[in-house]
């Protein structure tokens, strides 16, 4: 059995789970792995070459899931929709994005249904981009906010979504962080406020650490159901470890390891 050398690359990934939920993941789908993680900062020289012969492929992850493109020779499928690449090939040198894929199926196993209600989605960065586009594609009235109103906008003007340049104090269904804010420096401090949060029915923040954000404090206390990005980040890489080993995708297969991960991981 050939072992695959795999690693994640990104800003800073020190606290990345991606090592043992690939591991973990490669195991009990009978495959063979090494995965690494590679923190790049951004003031780093971003050498894709070096990677490509290191490694038969890697994840990538905040700031560079759009800066590899012009390095790979082919982008496929929801890489090519979002603009933003999360998987990447090195025999082929070619890119894919399996985060939109994750977040639904997450979604989807939180018995959370999105079509025909409104949704806040906070911050238009490369996962925010795939998690618009989905969200737009299951029926959902999606109302994207980034501190850089331009992102909000260039997402709009690609997805059927609506941009907005002020979050105003209105009902949504869901709100989704997708901005980062809660983790690292930020830990603590919740994108929006209370009196927001209160308003909705479920609050979703891509962050996995620390397990419940801010955010996610202030809604479990208003009672309203909440989901960390730990599901999402898991069949992300559910999916991605498919495409690494040329594998068709059971989505009832990769709920089943997720259930057995979290029991193992806690």
């Amino acid at each position: 059995m050939k072992t695959l050398n795999l690693a994640v690359i990104g800003k800073d990934v020190s606290k990345s789970s991606s090592p043992q939920m690939h591991a973990f993941i490669a195991q009990n789908m009978g495959n063979s792995i090494t995965y690494e993680k590679v923190s790049l900062p951004e003031n780093s020289t971003f050498c894709p070459e070096e990677l490509f012969k290191k490694y038969d492929g890697f994840n990538v992850t905040i700031p560079y899931k759009l800066t590899i493109i012009p390095y790979l020779e082919k982008v496929s499928g929801d890489a090519q929709t979002f603009g933003a690449v999360n998987t990447v090939t090195t025999t082929d040198k070619a890119g894919y994005n399996t985060d939109g894929l994750g977040f639904m199926l997450m979604l989807k196993n939180n018995s959370v249904q999105v079509a025909g209600k409104k949704v806040l989605l906070l911050g238009a960065g490369g996962a925010g981009r795939s998690v618009a586009k989905k969200l737009a594609d299951a029926g959902a009235q999606v109302y994207v906010y980034d501190k850089f109103h331009e992102n909000a906008l260039k997402v709009a003007n690609e997805f059927n979504v609506t941009a907005v340049q002020q979050i105003e104090l209105k009902e949504y269904y869901l709100i989704i962080n997708a901005t980062g804010i809660g983790m690292h420096k930020t830990e603590g401090v919740s994108p929006v406020g209370q009196d927001l949060i209160s308003l909705c029915t479920v609050a979703v923040d891509l962050i996995y650490t620390p397990a419940k954000s801010a955010f996610l404090k202030i809604a479990e206390s208003l009672g309203k159901q909440i989901i960390n990005g730990e599901a999402m980040l898991f069949y992300q890489a559910y999916y991605a470890e498919c495409i690494y080993f040329g594998l068709t995708p059971d989505e009832e297969q990769a709920k089943v390891l997720f259930e057995k991960y979290s029991e193992v991981s806690l």
